[in-house]
């Protein structure tokens, strides 16, 4: 059963909207997969915050779920049972005892009697199940199907679509707890993990990426190789380049789905110098120097 919603925020019951949505993600920024890889308490508080939040944070949820008619994981209640469903059935009714008191045992069983009263049958839809699904940084840009294995062994087939970010819920409806008396089942809640990549990294729909190129290269320009998401392109290096100077690939970098039309991506050069010493550059500079007043440090002084 899951926990109050409340006290798995840490807020009061008349806590504000602000409130909320502040210790949301500050328990969603404490155990992000990211900070705390491999620790599945850290994992199961995410997932706790984030079902709390789906509940609480949204103003009708949160107002339904104070009345009681949904419980904390947003499943339907049953409707109570009281002296209004019986007290108009007579003295035969098993709301009536020989003693005069209401027998509450019959009560709540005639409530799931199909067979009395016009044959109703409580109807009630599945729950919500929620799973935790790493994907690799290039399937998450550029979309993929996989597959899961959920902890009764069946399987599900994921659809990623084209740039899904990071923690973003995909929702499999009907894949969930089956339903009640023939109701509808839940739906299968999966948060998404995306693995960070060793060269890449996004920062809204762009891409941002750091290149290192040979001295002979930044001082000369230069034709080369730039890794990208849908494979290497060409890119021109102009002469006299430098550490930091950053340049742009036009449209390389992540779909932006319903949102439009694809970021960039931004390449940060970083000269590189030889790793072994060389003697003719070396001798080429020490004359080179002497002949220019080069100093980038100037205009450094305190």
């Amino acid at each position: 059963m899951a926990k109050d919603p409340y006290e798995v925020l840490g807020v009061a019951r008349d806590a504000s909207a602000d409130e909320i949505r502040k210790a949301y993600r500050k328990l969603a920024k404490e155990n992000h997969p990211d900070l705390k890889p491999g620790d599945p308490d850290a994992q199961a508080r995410f997932l706790e915050a984030q079902a709390a939040n789906d509940i609480i944070g949204k103003k009708e949820k949160r107002a339904r779920f104070d009345r009681g008619e949904i419980d904390a994981e947003g499943h339907e209640r049953a409707e109570q049972p009281s002296y209004r469903h019986y007290a108009e059935a007579g003295t035969d009714h098993p709301y009536h005892s020989a003693d005069g008191y209401a027998d509450m045992g019959d009560a709540f069983s005639d409530l799931f009697r199909h067979a009395q009263a016009g044959g109703r049958t409580v109807r009630m839809r599945g729950g919500d199940v929620r799973y935790m699904f790493d994907v690799d940084f290039l399937d998450a840009a550029q979309g993929t199907k996989s597959r899961i294995t959920m902890p009764d062994g069946k399987t599900l087939d994921l659809a990623i679509p084209a740039g899904l970010r990071d923690g973003q819920v995909l929702r499999l409806k009907g894949k969930g707890a089956p339903g009640l008396g023939g109701g509808p089942a839940g739906d299968a809640l999966v948060t998404v993990h995306v693995r960070p990549h060793s060269l890449f990294h996004r920062h809204g729909n762009d891409i941002h990426f750091e290149l290192p190129v040979a001295l002979y290269e930044a001082v000369l320009g230069a034709k080369v190789r730039v890794p990208t998401i849908d494979g290497p392109v060409t890119m021109n290096i102009p002469k006299g380049s430098n550490t930091g100077g950053r340049l742009r690939l036009k449209g390389k970098g992540v779909p932006g789905g319903k949102s439009g039309g694809r970021g960039d991506q931004h390449v940060t050069l970083r000269v590189v110098l030889p790793d072994e010493s060389d003697a003719e550059l070396e001798t080429f500079l020490e004359d080179w120097s002497k002949r220019h007043n080069y100093d980038p440090r100037s205009g450094m002084e305190a």
